[in-house]
């Protein structure tokens, strides 16, 4: 995550389904996983907010807050996501992320600590789960979450959600792949794709908090149908 990003399309649909999450029952963990700005224009995709009539009707407590607060001089920062009203009673770790191993070891125990006591911890990286070419350590390594990070969450007792850009390969394929390889590294989860036009959201969930899931994700059927759905991976 940038704060450069903050308050666009994806976002919009982000803090809308973490709310479902929220409300559905679980003490969510946000994990926001920041990275420097750049000089690229990604995140500028705001233009949902000049469209009421056709974005409001979703969240319109949410879409209330991101309009008022990137009208604001501060407006592109991550903080604003995190008021009382935005995602309730979620917790938040916001250090920047580093790309060296023993800081990132630091890092992800200060995380673990920071977020302890949430039961749906979500992973906000830039581009999402960690890929053979930036193996930790390694230079931009900070825009993934690994593997044994995940691995290290689901045994503390937690269920994971995972921000994920789509990579250049076909969707259809792409995404049972994944959720394949999710499983294998979480015992005894129930592996649930939730995609956007854009961005992928992968939901581990434990046996003992498929309940909550089902409340939540029959919230984002209500709010969310035909913006962010289940893909089915059979």
């Amino acid at each position: 995550m940038k704060h450069q990003y903050f308050g666009d399309i994806n976002d919009y649909l982000k803090y809308g389904l973490l709310r479902c999450f929220a409300e559905g029952g679980f003490r969510v963990g946000v994990c926001w996983m920041l990275t420097p700005d750049d000089k690229r224009h990604d995140g500028r995709k705001t233009k949902y907010l000049s469209r009421p009539e056709e974005w409001k009707a979703h969240d319109p407590p949410l879409f209330d807050a991101l309009s008022e607060a990137l009208a604001r001089p501060d407006g592109r920062h991550v903080h604003h996501a995190e008021a009382k009203t935005v995602i309730p009673h979620a917790r938040f770790f916001g250090a920047g992320v580093p790309d060296a191993k023993i800081e990132r070891a630091a890092w992800f125990k200060q995380a673990r600590v920071a977020l302890r006591g949430s039961d749906l911890l979500f992973f906000d990286p830039d581009n999402g789960i960690e890929v053979p070419s930036k193996p930790l350590g390694r230079k931009d390594s900070s825009k993934y979450v690994y593997w044994e990070e995940l691995k290290e969450v689901w045994k503390g007792g937690a269920s994971l959600l995972v921000f994920q850009h789509f990579a250049r390969v076909k969707r259809e394929e792409y995404i049972p792949a994944l959720s394949l390889e999710l499983a294998n590294r979480t015992p005894g989860s129930t592996i649930i794709p939730l995609r956007t036009s854009n961005v992928l959201f992968l939901l581990a969930c434990r046996a003992d908090h498929r309940a909550r899931a089902k409340s939540a994700i029959h919230l984002l059927g209500n709010r969310w149908a035909a913006r962010v759905w289940m893909h089915n991976t059979t």
